[in-house]
């Protein structure tokens, strides 16, 4: 099947008979792509003896830790055929991944992100204020993680402003300014985690205790990244989400689960608290003692498929994630898929989600 066939379907309106054909079909499809284009890739299909008539299942085919990334250079064209690479998030000292991306990949991976964001957010382009600073994304050849996902979600503003300036300072002119302009419209609002919380929470906080505040009731809240620094905090999601809409009124908050080495298949989180899986991908949780699936309501660690990559082997990998299937088809939202729970980083993982890296600094 090929990726143009899977466009067409709506994201979240297979069953899981008709999801595991159309992966199975793409993933199988994939593997053998790559197996042909990637000789590194190549080469670790034979050291573990794959035989691509004995795959049944798109379970079945080999992952790669995603760990890999940051050791070995994975591409499946020609070097001149790349036209954007993008490293993952690291603190300072560690190794980052680097996913090297072709026109079509780079292509591929904005239109499914706009077919997911849009199933939550709607599909008209809204103004919006995106809680970073503007000098991430200024290297359009080199994508961090943190500027490749302003950048890919930035496709959904029709007008937009940095609410912060590159010393981290929250504009508060610039925002009244914005929401005075688009008074009463939906407006929607992305950052990574930590920074939505240390650097617009709280400032926000800050301002309504001196008699200033910001009226966000009609926006739309999309974040990511990690919890991790959080979590130490003692800031549960529930509590994050109370706070927030105490101090702006907003009501409408969607975390999303996400990584640079399978940029464009995100997995929203739906009204009911469930990060979402797609018909682009899949999520996987395996026992650590022998790579076995778990069963549902069992935590493992998380593998991830996606339907996307063409110009590098990244359509099933191993992350650093520990998960908890919840269900499948049966989401009380009504999006048919498996929805799950991120629990945590495995045990002596690096630190490498965009908040949680950034976050680290503030140790």
């Amino acid at each position: 099947m090929t990726f143009e066939e899977i466009l067409a379907i709506s994201p979240y309106s297979l069953e899981k008979n008709e999801k595991y054909r159309l992966l199975t079909s793409r993933l199988t499809e994939l593997t053998r792509l790559h197996r042909q284009n990637c000789p590194e890739y190549a080469r670790i299909l034979t050291s573990i003896g794959y035989n691509s008539d004995e795959i049944l299942d798109y379970k079945q085919i080999p992952f790669l830790p995603v760990r890999l990334f940051k050791e070995l250079s994975l591409r499946s064209v020609p070097k001149e055929d790349v036209v954007k690479t993008m490293t993952s998030s690291g603190t300072t000292g560690q190794a980052v991944s680097h996913i090297y991306l072709d026109k079509y990949t780079s292509s591929n991976q904005q239109k499914t992100m706009v077919k997911i964001v849009s199933e939550f957010i709607g599909s008209s382009r809204v103004p919006m204020i995106i809680l970073d600073c503007p000098s991430v994304v200024k290297n359009r050849i080199m994508f961090s993680a943190r500027g490749a996902g302003i950048l890919g979600f930035s496709i959904f503003g029709s007008n937009k402003i940095y609410a912060l300036d590159d010393s981290m300072k929250l504009n508060v002119e610039k925002i009244s300014e914005f929401l005075e302009k688009y008074r009463g419209q939906k407006i929607l609002l992305f950052g990574f985690t930590f920074m939505v919380w240390q650097h617009f929470y709280k400032e926000l906080l800050r301002l309504k205790q001196d008699g200033i505040t910001f009226d966000l009731s009609e926006g739309i809240l999309i974040h990511g990244g990690g919890w991790k620094k959080l979590v130490n905090e003692a800031v549960s999601q529930g509590e994050f989400y109370s706070k927030l809409n105490e101090v702006c009124g907003i009501r409408k908050i969607h975390d999303y689960y996400g990584m640079v080495e399978q940029t464009g298949c995100i997995y929203m989180q739906c009204e009911c608290g469930h990060l979402h899986a797609s018909i682009f991908s899949d999520v996987i949780t395996r026992r650590p003692i022998d790579f076995s699936e778990c069963e549902v309501g069992e935590k493992g660690i998380i593998q991830v498929v996606s339907t996307i990559p063409e110009s590098y082997p990244g359509h099933s990998l191993l992350t650093e994630d520990e998960g908890i299937i919840l269900g499948e088809d049966d989401c009380a939202c009504g999006r048919k898929g498996k929805y799950f729970k991120v629990v945590g980083r495995i045990e002596n993982a690096e630190i490498r989600g965009c908040s949680d890296t950034y976050a680290a600094k503030f140790n």
